[in-house]
């Protein structure tokens, strides 16, 4: 199936009338309300108006939240959503190309070795969680947020572990919600809620932005020349999404008898941006580790002169794009092994047009990847880059959440969803045509 064709309506309705794909649509949704509901249910024992002041004034508390989905603004139950799940997963990919036995696991442990990563995974994910949940409940307290316990008095241990454990829970919840999203839904289940995430904090985002225009801060004027780069935005990251490096290959001719086989022409395509929204997600993740660190050593002027520095410009936007660069240059190693697949070209009789199979055909394709991932790292610093100029430019403040990050985020889980939906299409038709 052609991908003009997938919007066409007798595809929809075929998609409507594919009872395994319906089943998949609806579980989706489901796990998805049942996120949105867990995020309206707040922490007990918090002065939300000091909460509300407390992520006013800080950015990095409302990047955070754009990632728990407005969950950390309220405060709720899964305040920490998905990135401690995430952060976890970022160390046991970099600890998979340092240790040896899990490096073995992620590559020729199969089915088994990936349930015991990902068991691996789900155990960091709870420790991480703990030690976040910890930090956030302290930094509540000295906040004032807690009326019950002055920041003044004595540490509230009882509410510390109380809302440690629930903020603990509340992130399981959500991992094990992604987790059967990615086996029994569609598409990957944690990209999936931060996706929803986004789009469900646009519609307050543009009653900000209204509120901001009527009381004379802004005009229309501003508000529609940063809507217009953002749609700019947009079509540029779609196209880099789908851009490509297509490395011709050729297969070997073989006569059986009086025929010829083989020799035919295909390609090798190597992605602009190789890992897609990734690198951003880790880098943002990384840069949240300095501030939840600071919570149990507040006095401490080196972690604090740290944090300052992560959090305001220039150093924010400085190791913002480093960690992008460091973290494309990683996924794509994860994604793509030049040696492997001049051994696998070697091994098929498949070969590249102008170089010898095996270690020539590998160190090309090294330097082919290197090229092209730096080409998708500096786009991604630029498209990171790109909003936060044009919200210094024209002053509109309240859409600056809906900057590079978020559009990267729901453009990539846009392509991977409408991939899905074509995928199972396309198996279906298979099957009935195999029946």
């Amino acid at each position: 199936m052609k991908r003009e064709q997938a919007l066409r309506p007798e595809v929809l309705m075929e998609m409507w009338q594919a009872s395994g794909l319906k089943f998949k649509i609806f579980f989706t949704l489901g796990m998805i309300f049942l996120v949105r509901f867990g995020v309206q249910i707040p922490v007990s024992g918090l002065d939300a108006n000091i909460i509300a002041n407390l992520f006013r004034q800080g950015s990095l508390l409302q990047f955070v939240d754009l990632f728990a989905g407005g969950a950390l603004a309220k405060f709720s139950v899964l305040a920490m959503g998905i990135l401690p799940y995430i952060n976890a997963s970022i160390i046991m990919q970099l600890m998979g190309t340092v240790i040896p036995k899990l490096e073995e696991l992620q590559k020729e442990g199969g089915e088994a070795g990936r349930r015991q990563i990902a068991q691996f995974t789900r155990v960091l994910t709870i420790i991480l969680g703990s030690v976040q949940a910890v930090g956030m409940s302290v930094w509540l307290w000295r906040s004032g947020a807690v009326p019950s316990h002055p920041a003044t008095g004595s540490m509230p241990l009882l509410f510390i572990i109380n809302t440690t454990v629930l903020l603990v829970a509340g992130t399981v919840l959500v991992m094990w919600i992604g987790e059967m999203m990615t086996e029994y839904g569609i598409g990957n289940g944690a990209s999936l809620l931060i996706f929803i995430g986004i789009v469900a904090a646009i519609p307050q985002y543009i009653q900000n932005t209204v509120e901001l225009v009527n009381q004379g801060a802004s005009n229309w004027f501003s508000v529609g020349i940063l809507v217009a780069s953002y749609l700019a935005l947009l079509v540029l990251i779609v196209y880099a999404s789908e851009g490509a490096r297509k490395i011709p290959v050729q297969s070997a001719k073989k006569q059986v008898g009086n025929r010829m086989y083989g020799g035919r022409g295909t390609y090798l395509p190597f992605r602009i941006t190789q890992g897609g929204v990734m690198p951003v997600i880790f880098a943002s993740s990384v840069l949240l580790f300095p501030a939840t660190i600071q919570q149990f050593a507040p006095n401490a002027k080196v972690l604090k002169t740290i944090t300052d520095f992560l959090t305001q410009q220039p150093g924010y936007g400085i190791f913002f794009t480093s960690l992008i660069f460091f973290f494309a240059f990683f996924y794509a190693s994860l994604v793509l092994n030049p040696q492997e697949i001049a051994n696998n070209l070697k091994r098929y009789g498949s070969y590249i047009p102008g170089y010898r199979p095996g270690r020539p055909t590998a160190e090309y394709l090294d330097m082919v990847l290197k090229r092209i991932t730096f080409c998708g790292a500096i786009f991604l610093a630029l498209i990171v880059v790109f909003p936060m100029l044009m919200v210094e430019i024209t002053g509109v403040t309240t859409l600056q959440r809906v900057g590079s990050t978020a559009i990267l985020i729901m453009v990539g889980v846009a392509i991977d969803l409408f991939n899905q939906l074509q995928t199972h299409l396309l198996a279906r038709q298979y099957e009935g045509f195999t029946t």
